[in-house]
Order: structure tokens, then sequence, then C-alpha cells
């Protein structure tokens, strides 16, 4: 079977398609046909050397979409349509950026849905993620506001559509005004241009209390995402768009507002005991993508072979959205 890896640490360039013996799906684990994956940012930081560990044996990618081939528990009938996500993925074993895959049962969900696969790889780690961020972390309450730093990036409008999908009130941020027809499109109530620092933008022009924040830039806008939150509000963080996730000092008592909360979610947890997914809403997710009552995040899709073509987009932030590989 063919697979992508990354020959060495550096740019798009060291992309290459190899072929590999086909796994075979040991006890606990389900093989999988793949028919598309997201790409995402952490698969940049994976190829160029910075995420801290580094395999080129193992194809990149931390989701898939595509069928089952065979489930040795009998749990999955051949032929279902599902989605993975993490579980190992890239780091512990073959990544999403192959034609077929053996993963962890407990990082597969099942998917009903009518959606073509290019649509339904835009949603498991994006939607995933925010579930776990909005819903777990932050514990979102309709009627509440939230503040999306990094809102034009996928999992930004991700967590767009999914705010005002539970009824909250939408605080969304861009470094480019060009953006703000379609973060309105997506149901962003309030749209602030992001020029590194947006405390007095937000004082001046957003009208409610903001309640929590997804930060999705990282270290560099934390502090001055955290000002603007009300009293025993919190940021979660999810996103390292910024860069790396240091601080090169934090004062405890300074930089954070009083009684301001600040957590991280790890996608990591997803499919562990802590975070299940069969009790995500991504089988939800992806009917109102398909009725049209959530907004396609889906943004460009490529081919398998053109996967240095969609590593540059990613590497470029530009995107305007998820960028998928179809094979």
């Amino acid at each position: 079977m063919k697979v992508i890896i990354a020959t060495k640490p550096g740019g798009p360039e060291v992309l290459k398609i190899i072929e590999t013996k086909e796994p075979e799906a040991q006890l606990g684990e389900v093989k999988i046909k793949i028919h598309a994956f997201g790409l995402n940012k952490a698969e940049s930081y994976y190829r160029s050397g910075n995420y801290g560990i580094f395999n080129s044996e193992l194809a990149l990618g931390y989701e898939a979409v595509g069928e089952i081939v065979d489930d040795p528990s009998g749990y999955f009938d051949k032929g279902q349509k599902v989605a993975t996500a993490m579980g190992g993925m890239m780091v512990a074993r073959q990544g999403g950026y192959a034609e077929y895959i053996c993963v962890n049962a407990n990082n597969v969900i099942k998917i009903d849905s009518d959606l073509s696969y290019e649509e339904f790889a835009a949603l498991p780690e994006a939607y995933l993620t925010v579930w776990g961020a909005l819903e777990k972390c932050l514990q979102i309450r309709k009627g509440e506001s939230l503040l999306i730093r990094g809102a034009t990036s996928s999992i930004g409008l991700t967590a767009i559509a999914y705010a005002k999908m539970k009824g909250l009130t939408v605080i969304a941020t861009t470094r480019n005004t060009q953006n703000t027809e379609k973060l309105k499109s997506f149901g962003a109530d309030y749209i602030v241009v992001d020029s590194g620092e947006i405390y007095e933008k937000v004082k001046s022009s957003v009208k409610v209390k903001i309640d929590n924040a997804i930060e999705i830039v990282g270290a560099a806008t934390l502090f001055d995402t955290a000002k603007c939150i009300k009293t025993w509000g919190e940021v979660v963080v999810v996103g390292l768009l910024g860069g790396p996730p240091i601080l090169e000092s934090f004062n405890l008592m300074m930089d954070i507002p009083n009684t301001v909360k600040l957590s991280f979610f790890n996608s990591q947890l997803l499919g562990t005991e802590m975070l299940p997914l069969k009790d995500s809403p991504l089988n939800m997710i992806a009917e109102k993508v398909l009725n049209g009552s959530i907004p396609s995040t889906l943004a460009k899709v490529y081919s398998f072979a053109e996967i240095q073509e969609a590593h540059k987009l990613l590497d470029s932030g530009k995107a305007g959205g998820k960028i998928v590989v179809k094979i």
C-alpha cells in the first residue's frame, strides 16, 4: 500500500509517497480503507521537526475517514463508514496519510450520514477538539458568550459553527478585514480585527460581557485574550497558530486577571476513558452539514499525489478552512 512519510525534518518537499506492507488488524484494532483525510497544523509542526519527536518510517496524519475492512471483534460491519482520530496515530502507529490503517477501536466512530468523504474528512479532528474544549473544559451553556481568538482557521470556523448551534453569542477575531463576511456567514455576532492586541477594541465595540474564550493563536495572544474575559470566566487553549506554546515569563498575579481560569485541551484525550468518542456529536454534525444547517469548513481538496502542494497551503495559513486530501 501507499503511505506518505516525511523523509527528514523540513519543508513540504520532504514529504514522499512510499510503498509499505499493508497492516493486519489485531484484537482491539480495526482496519480501515481510507478515502480521505484532513490536514492539521500539528502535522506541519511534526514534518518540520518542531513536534518533539520524529519517525521517518511512520505515515503522518491525526485523522482519517473511510470504511471498515476488518474488525476482529465483530463490532463494526465490513463496509461501515467511519471516522478515526488520534489514538497514537502518526506518533506510535501509522497515521492517516495512507491507503489503509489499523487503529485502536476506541478511536473509531460509526457514521451513518450520506455526506461525501471529502466533506466528511473536514470534520473529525476539528469538531472533536471543539467538542472537548467547549463542552468538557468550558462547559458552555445556552445564552453565554464566547470569544474565538483565531476564528478564520479551520478550527476557529468550526468553533463558531458549534457555538452558534449551542445558542452562544460569538465574538470572532481575524487579522484581515476581508474575512468579515465569511465569519458572519458562519454566525459570528461580533467581529474584531486583530492587530495583536484586542482588549481595547473588545471593550469599546462588544456590547456583552465575554464569559469564556477559546484560544487558537496560542501563547502569543494568551494574556491579551485573558484580559477580555469577565470575572470567573475561563480561557481554553487549543491551538498553536502563533508558534510554540512557550511563555518566556509568566507572572501569576499580573498576567492573568483575578479569578480568570486557564486550561489547555489536548486532543490526545479523544478515544480514552475520559473522553469516549461514542459520546461525541460527530454523527449529528455530519447530518447538519449535509442538510446545510451547519456551514461546511471545507476549503480545498487535493489528490494523494499533491500532498506537497497541500502542505504548502497548510503552512501559508491562507486556506480559510479545512484542507482535505482524497484518495
